[in-house]
Order: structure tokens, then sequence, then C-alpha cells
């Protein structure tokens, strides 16, 4: 009864804190004495426009109050929010705020609003608190109601010059359109636009003092000629309640008087000359290009200078998208300077440019070589734990690796890395009350890899592959060896040859040949496993893996919303299906295909975030299912949080909860999960950002074929509301900036094996531990120690 008593006091404290999350309180510190101080101010934004539109310009519009007007509130501990130092207030000073906004609000387009201000004051024990209100009647936005383009580069006919006709070649992607809300940033934006675009087509010179917009506010009643005083009145009047009923203004793109005549000169590309291997990054670009006392070699428009020979021709001509004789491009100008610099040969790569003559451009490449080897060695620890006092699971890790940046002067990178792990069992005994070894498993491990700075192919013209980003061809080999006491030893040699590339914000990588090979040899605890399950002797088989692997990603922000960004991947891994189409000679190679896609998403506020997470993957196999180094596994600090590494699952089967072997590992073939979570700061201590979270994950793994001995472990459409599961919780986030390390609490608010309720947790039911029909006895929570966010 006692223990009962206690429980009940546990559930009321676990909802008490989060309902604090959802409560806020407002503390005043060092606030004027005796005199009304600025306590709460507010802006209401009143006409038709759309819930975003409104909600975008009142959130801006909080950072145009007068500062004697503004009250700043900091918050903490993510429910207290801290006034401090409010200023007096002064109801003069409210012009002013106004004056700031209409500002803004003319620079969105809203050129016929007016304002309604009221305050009032308010005494709450000593303070004197002042609320300020401002109601923006937004009236009538300006709309664009024509554009045209009036770029001439000759004070000579005909009309339709280069310029003109570059700029109506791209007329069509114009940022202004007919019908569409006139802002001030919308044009700076469109004349940002256009020079890009000129810089991309040779107009090197080309800036904002050479190009402005014409905005005409006029009505061309105006210009009728009329001797009656009262008749030009009444046109006076006609036209500005035109104005007022349906505002729209013309907009013409023109050249500026007076321009620099070289700037609209079209420039080309003369020599190239490159320096590969300066000392250090404080040089002087003009006396290193004056210097004689260099060696030098020289290729079509190019010449290399060096003091000792580092570097070839092919990686500097391979990445140098400008060429002699080509018109200039300042996109690919960057382009070359981040290529040179990803290729990792460089720690700095600078391009200094040079007019010679009159439409010729000389490019001056400055390169800072990196150290050419270097070794790093690093420690690695893990948790995962279910209990705050024990755990159940501890890793250590020393990785070792060796890199050479420039191999064959052919700026290839080499690296070999060496990795040696243990895991202990801090619980002696397992849920089945098995005694487990200290010692759980050890691993190490031995790659190496070759990164070369092209692809490599038979088709060296195809002008399609110009036209990609970090271009590289890898090959890497590697070896390992792990010993699970009692369980299996395995041993693994894994080699492949693929390719990485990119286009704008769309990378892919494809490892063409996957050639993975495994031994496995079982000891007592898993041949004991495999009376009891004999699926789990399929997953654990000498066997070879030979097939391809291809993954697509994409990062990218909301067009209309920059605080608003998405991720998107897409991988796909096939073995056999195509080997063995072409041959029977290859035994023991495993069939499957196997699929998987995540999506992300990341809303950011001014002090706070919202990140969502969704992912699905799936094993297509044959009669022999998939390794279990291929399987899907949920649980750990980065997925379904309120589960152990490897602890949820499959399905709601209760064979792994109630075994008495001591093995609970449970891995499958297809696996759902989506992870909800809000961010948000508490504050800083010495420069050291401390956040917090409140998160929500939901999912499970599956098997997709029919098991006789366990078919609660198989996917089922209709069994869905009964096999998923939920867990809530909320963790601790400390921001070094270069490094994050982050503590979570989570709480099993839907488990699929607790057989109760459907699953789900009430506060009549709430407990920390569940038992299971047998008697075993399973936490319904996890603390986790990551690094870095979750996902």
């Amino acid at each position: 009864m006692i223990l009962r008593v206690k429980k009940e006091y546990c559930a009321l404290l676990v909802y008490f804190c989060c309902s604090l999350f959802l409560f806020s309180c407002k503390v005043v510190r060092n606030y004027p004495k005796q005199k009304p101080f600025v306590y709460q101010n507010t802006v209401k934004i009143i006409g038709a426009i759309s819930k975003d539109e409104k909600k975008r310009l009142t959130t801006e519009l909080i950072h145009y109050w007068d500062d004697s007007l503004n009250a700043i509130y900091t918050q903490q501990a993510g429910i207290i929010y801290k006034l401090k130092n409010p200023p007096v207030f002064d109801s003069n000073n409210i012009a002013r705020s106004k004056t700031f906004m209409s500002a803004y609000l003319n620079s969105q387009g809203y050129y016929y609003t007016s304002f309604l201000t009221s305050y009032h004051i308010d005494t709450v024990k000593s303070q004197i608190r002042a609320s300020i209100s401002i109601n923006i009647n937004l009236g009538k936005s300006i709309t664009i109601d024509s554009v045209s383009y009036n770029m001439v580069d000759t004070s000579e006919l005909p009309y339709d010059s280069t310029l003109q006709l570059l700029t109506l070649q791209q007329a069509p992607k114009s940022l202004l359109k007919k019908n569409t809300p006139y802002t001030k940033s919308v044009v700076n934006n469109e004349l940002d636009r256009l020079i890009n675009w000129y810089h991309q087509n040779g107009y090197y010179k080309f800036s904002r003092e050479n190009i402005y917009a014409l905005i005409d506010t006029l009505d061309y009643r105006f210009l009728t000629l009329t001797l009656d005083p009262f008749k030009q009145a009444q046109l006076l009047a006609d036209a500005e309640k035109k104005r007022k009923e349906n505002p729209a203004w013309d907009i013409t793109i023109l050249p500026r008087d007076g321009r620099d005549s070289d700037a609209f000169n079209q420039f080309y590309i003369g020599k190239i000359f490159y320096y590969t291997d300066l000392k250090n990054s404080y040089f002087n670009p003009d006396s290193i290009a004056r210097k004689a006392n260099f060696n030098s070699e020289k290729l079509k428009e190019m010449t290399m200078f060096y003091h000792n020979k580092n570097i070839h021709f092919r990686p500097l001509r391979e990445h140098t998208y400008l060429r002699g004789g080509q018109l200039y491009n300042e996109e690919q100008y960057y382009k070359t300077i981040n290529h040179l610099y990803q290729i990792g040969a460089w720690k700095q790569v600078d391009i200094k440019t040079q007019i010679r003559d009159k439409d010729s451009l000389d490019l001056y490449v400055f390169m800072v070589p990196e150290k050419k080897q270097g070794y790093t060695i690093d420690q690695e620890v893990s948790r995962n734990t279910g209990d705050i006092g024990s755990g159940n699971l501890l890793g250590i890790a020393t990785n070792f690796s060796y890199k050479n940046r420039n191999i064959w002067k052919q700026a290839i990178q080499s690296v070999t890395a060496l990795r040696f792990g243990v895991e202990f069992n801090i619980d002696k005994y397992s849920s089945g009350n098995i005694e487990k070894p200290l010692l759980q498993t050890t691993q190490i491990s031995l790659s190496h890899t070759y990164s070369f700075p092209r692809l490599i192919q038979p088709i060296n013209h195809w002008h399609y592959l110009s036209t990609l980003d970090n271009k590289r061809s890898l090959f890497s080999v590697s070896s390992s060896y792990t010993d699970r006491k009692t369980l299996y030893r395995l041993n693994s040699f894994v080699t492949n040859w693929g390719y990485e590339w990119s286009k704008k914000n769309n990378n892919w990588a494809l490892k063409l040949l996957n050639v993975e090979l495994y031994k496995v040899d079982t000891l007592p605890g898993l041949d004991t496993l495999f009376k009891t399950n004999p699926f789990l002797r399929n997953s654990f088989k000498d066997g070879k893996v030979v097939g391809i692997i291809l993954s697509y990603n994409k990062s990218f922000s909301s067009a209309n919303d920059p605080s608003k960004s998405h991720y998107i991947r897409i991988g796909y891994e096939e073995s056999g299906a195509i080997i063995n189409s072409f041959t029977n000679t290859v035994n023991n190679v495993y069939e499957y295909n196997k699929i998987e896609a995540e999506y992300r998403y990341l809303k950011k506020y001014r002090k706070d975030e919202l990140a969502t997470r969704f992912f699905a993957g799936v094993g297509l196999h044959g009669a022999q299912s998939m390794p279990v180094f291929k399987q899907y596994f949920a649980g750990g600090p980065n997925s379904m949080r309120a589960w152990g590494l490897r602890q949820l699952g499959l399905g709601s089967s209760l064979n792994s909860d109630t075994t008495k072997s001591g093995y609970t590992d449970r891995f499958g073939d297809f696996m759902i999960e989506t992870n909800l979570e809000y961010r948000f700061v508490l504050g800083s201590i010495g420069g050291v950002k401390i956040g917090s979270a409140l998160f929500s994950d939901i999912g499970n793994v599956w098997n997709i074929k029919n098991q006789s001995n366990d078919p609660d472990a198989v996917f089922k459409i209709k069994n869905i509301g009964k096999d998923i599961a939920i867990g809530v919780g909320t963790g601790l986030r400390v921001d070094f900036s270069y490094f994050l390390i982050r503590v979570d609490f989570a709480y099993k608010l839907k488990d699929p094996a607790r057989q109760e309720n459907n699953g789900f947790i009430t506060p009549k039911t709430f407990e920390w531990q569940s038992t299971r029909s047998n008697g075993t006895s399973i936490k319904n929570y996890a603390f986790q120690l990551g690094i870095g966010l979750p996902f």
C-alpha cells in the first residue's frame, strides 16, 4: 500500500512537471519606483491578408518599437519570462514607433496604412505597469501593374543591344510579376538577380551603381490639358480615389546615367596562373606575382609556378571551370575556388583577377598546401541506460586514423583507420535473471580508403559530367572481427568501388560494386536460442553480399520562408539479384532489396524551433532472411528514446520480453518511425548555451514474412494501432558550439508489449515498471546520453 502511494505521487510529479511547460509567468526586475514603466506592448494587424502574412508582419513589427517603448523579455528555464530594467513610459514616444512601423510597412508595399494607438496603466502591488497597443489597418496594398526593361548598353541604336537581349532572355524568370504585391525587397531582389545574370555572361564590372528601377505612380489622366479649374480638380480627385481603391504602379528597369563604360563591356578569360605551394596564408598577391624565382610549367593557357612540384596539371585543370577564350562567369569563378579547396590538398585557395587589354581577364590562383600527412587518435564512450542509477551497456572505443592528402601528386586522399572497442554489461543479471558476463562485446576493425577527385569512368567527354559538383571516385577495403561473448563471433571483409557527386543541393552516392563477405561462428548461447526461435538461424549464417548501393539526399529551405528547412533522403540497396541473373556460380549470396526514405522538417522561431522527422524502411527478400547486420532496430539515444538500444519490437510480440536466455536484441525487416521535438533555450552559463526539449517518438520494427511461432512480430495493416509504440519525454542539451551533449528522459506512453488498455498508460495505471506474464520486470522509462541532436 505504501509503495502504491509513492507511485501515485511520482505520477503526479511527472504530470506537474509537464504542466509547467504549458504555463509561464512574468517576473519584473529593477523597475522604476513610483513611475509607470513599459510592461507590455502589442501590435494588431487589421486587413484582408492571409494568416501567414499577418503573422509575418506582426512578428517583424516587434522589432520596430522605439527603444523607449520596448519591453524585452528573456526566457529562463523554459517557463519564466524576465523583464529587466524596463524603460519609464512616456506617451510622447508612441509617435516615433508609429514612424518606424510606417516606414517598414511602406517597404513591404503598404502605403495606405492607418494607426490607432492606445495605452492603459495598471497598478499591481508597487508596480505601475503601462501596456501599449497599436492597431494597424493596412488598407490596400500596392500591386505591380506592368514591368518593362530598357537596358540599352550603348548610346547608339540598335535598341536590342547585347545586354538588352540577355535581360529579355531572362524575363520569364523575373521576380516582378503583374498583379503581384509591390515591395522594395522584391525590387531589390530583382536587381540583384539581373546583376548575377550579367556576371554569368561576361559583365565582370557591372554593379548596383549601374542599374536602377524607375517606379511610376502617376495617373496619365494628369496629363490631360484643360483650362477649367473645376474639371482639373475633378480629375485629381478621381485619380486619388482610383489609387486608394486599386493602387498599382509601373516598374521600368534602366541603366544609370553617367555610368562606367567598362561596366557594359563583356570580359573573356585570358591566361590562368597557379601558385601551388605558397608557404603560409599571409601573402601579398601582387608581390608574389612579380617574383621570378619560381619553377614553371605550361599547359595551353595555364601556367603553374612552384618551388617544389607538389601537383600535376590534371586535378588543377579538372577543377578549374573557367577556360581561356570563354566569357567570364562569376558562378564558375566561385565554383573553381570552392572545388580546389574541397579537394583537400590545400588549406587555402584564393583567386585574383586582373584586367588585361579592354576585354580580357587573367586569373591568378594562390594556393597554400595542407599538411600532406597527419594522424588522429580519439576516444569514444557511449552509455545506454534504463535507469539513472544503473545501466545495461557501456561502450568504450579507441580510433586511430592516418591520412595522406596528396597521393602521387594527384590530390588523391588516402585514409587508414584502426578501431578497437569493447562493450561492458553494467547490470549483472538480465531481465530473465540470467547472469551476464561483464565483457559483452569486443570489436576490432581496420579499413583503408582512396578518394580520387574526379569520376573515373570510360566516358570522358560527356558534357553532363562537367556540370556536376564535388565529384569523387572512391575505393575502400575493410575487415572487422566481432566477439559477442557466449553468442557468436563474426568475421567480415568488405570492399567496394563507387562515386559521389552533387548538383546544386542534390547529393548522390553510388557504390557500383559492393562486396561483403561474412563468416559467423555460433557459440552455445546462440545455439540454445535457435531451438526456441528457429527464425534467428537464417539471420546468423555465413554469406556474401554482392550488389549495389545508391543514395540521394537534398537539403533546402522554403522559397517564401527561410525559417523553414527540409531534408529528404532516399536509399536503395540490392544484393544477389543482379549477379545471380548472370551466373549461378556464386554460392551463399544473400538476395534482398532494401529501400528506405527519410524526411526532416525544421521550423525556426526567434529562440525556439520545431523539428519533425519521418522514416520508413523495408527489406524485401525470399525464403532466406536478410542478414542481421542489414536489418532494422529501434531504441537508444537517436531512435525511440523510451526504449533501450535494440529493445523495441518486434510488433507486439512478447518473445524477447519474456525470454529466459538473456538475449533480448530485436531486429526486423520493416521499420516506421516518426519523431516530433520542440526545442527551446533555457539560458547560458559562461557562454555555454543550455537548452531543453519536449519530444515524442512513434514507431516500431516488424518482420514482413509470416512466422508461425511468432505471428505478433509480423507487420499487418489491421494491427498497426496495436503494434505502434509511443514514447514521450524531455531532455537537457548543453551546447559548446563545436559539439553538443544531450541527456534525454523518455517514458513509454504506449508499449505494444503492455497488454492492458491497448498498451496505453493512464494516470490511474501509471507505474515506473511493468511486470510481464512470466514475472519479468520491464522498465517503462529510459535515460539516454547522446552527442549532437537526435535528428
